[in-house]
């Protein structure tokens, strides 16, 4: 029996401590290498399936590591770029006239159809000319009246100068008659006034139409009394040819626009639907207004359209463009090919061994949906368009050739 065990016959306490060190120490050693081993399978699972059993793996090796791309791209064309200053505009009449009588009376023909293009000076309507032809022929039959007392006056005033030279009658009696003879002349001027009045009324009771335009809707039938203080009036007759199309920009495109039109002061307007798709006319720049709104900061335009088939409505919106300038020869390429990141704007170029190189470019003018590049690209050169989210710097590809929008910018 050992010396150092106590005579009682119970364990020893310091190796009993040392037998549970030991024993946890073999159990952490047991934990260790069961984690070991299932690493170990994992990673044998893994490559049982991701390499085939069997056979040269060589071949596939180098296509996982670097994977075909498939993308869409462009060649880059050289073409002219029209620069636009887009807005929003609304068509305006040059002249819209409210149909109404001069004088008073009953209606008695309406000569237009609702919608009829009409011509100035074609008659529209009629009203019942009777109580002004009554009032003309007794305008004219009190001037007939007066001119005869006129002749007769005249012929009085020269018996009496003879009479007055062989002192027959006296100063006064002349002067008399020089006054009557002038008391007629200007009653027979104011009948005349009164006849060409009754002419006058006699004439409005033909209501003809003061502009070529459009008819609106008929606003009173036939057989109705009208007057002249009637505030709707027959129609409304709006002028469609040419039309107008007035529309604002900011202020800042303004030192454009007089570069512009110093160097023609008719510049081209586009007008297109809300949608920007389809052009519906094409006109000039008319005027400018005189000044800025400094409440919207913005500057009124008025372009001019001939509208010969009648495109375009009054009170219609539209899209104008009005183009500015125009790069000739430049570099065009689609937008969605230009890429930006912190280092400047990059597009992939698709060489000749279907790989593709990240090749910063300097952008010169964007328009629409083509980008003019300044440095960085050749023309004929193919530009990726889409799938770019999935290259970088020598990435092999698979192209595809992509729509490409003509060298003239359209919108």
């Amino acid at each position: 029996m050992d010396s150092d065990s106590p005579t009682t016959g119970k364990p020893n306490a310091a190796r009993f401590m040392q037998d549970t060190q030991v024993n946890t120490w073999i159990e952490k050693v047991s934990q260790r290498w069961r984690l070991w081993l299932v690493v170990l399978a994992i990673a044998g699972l893994g490559f049982y399936f991701l390499f085939p059993r069997g056979g040269d793996t060589s071949a596939v090796s180098p296509a996982m590591a670097h994977p075909t791309v498939p993308v869409s791209a462009a060649p880059a064309k050289l073409g002219d770029l029209n620069q636009y200053i887009s807005a929003i505009g609304s068509v305006t009449a040059y002249n819209t006239v409210t149909i109404k009588s001069r004088v008073d009376g009953q209606l008695d023909k309406v000569n237009f159809t609702e919608g009829q293009i009409v011509k100035a000076g074609d008659l529209l309507a009629e009203i019942d000319p009777r109580p002004y032809q009554v009032q003309l022929t007794q305008a004219e039959g009190t001037l007939a009246k007066d001119e005869a007392s006129l002749i007769n006056a005249r012929t009085l005033l020269a018996r009496d100068k003879e009479l007055f030279d062989q002192q027959i009658i006296a100063r006064q009696d002349l002067d008399n008659q020089v006054a009557a003879v002038g008391q007629f002349a200007g009653t027979i001027k104011s009948d005349k006034g009164v006849v060409d009045n009754a002419k006058l009324q006699l004439i409005y009771s033909r209501i003809t139409s003061p502009i070529s335009g459009r008819v609106g809707l008929r606003l009173v039938d036939a057989g109705n009394i009208i007057h002249a203080t009637d505030a709707t009036g027959l129609a409304v007759i709006t002028q469609l040819q040419p039309i107008a199309v007035d529309f604002s920009i900011p202020e800042d495109d303004l030192p454009s626009l007089q570069k512009a039109m110093k160097a023609n002061p008719q510049l081209p307007v586009e007008a297109y639907d809300r949608d920007l798709k389809h052009k519906l006319a094409v006109g000039t720049l008319l005027t400018t207004d005189n000044q800025i709104d400094q409440s919207t900061g913005t500057i009124k335009l008025k372009g001019s359209f001939p509208n010969d088939d009648n495109s375009l409505f009054p009170n219609q919106f539209v899209n104008a463009r009005l183009l500015v300038e125009t790069l000739h020869d430049a570099i065009l390429i689609p937008t969605a090919g230009l890429q930006r990141s912190q280092q400047g704007s990059f597009v992939y170029v698709v060489k000749p061994d279907h790989t593709v190189e990240m090749r910063p470019v300097t952008v010169f003018a964007t328009q629409g949906d083509l980008i003019a590049i300044g440095k960085g690209l050749a023309a004929g050169e193919m530009v990726v368009t889409d799938g770019v989210d999935k290259l970088q710097q020598g990435s092999r590809v698979n192209v595809q050739t992509a729509a490409v929008p003509p060298a003239g910018n359209t919108p």
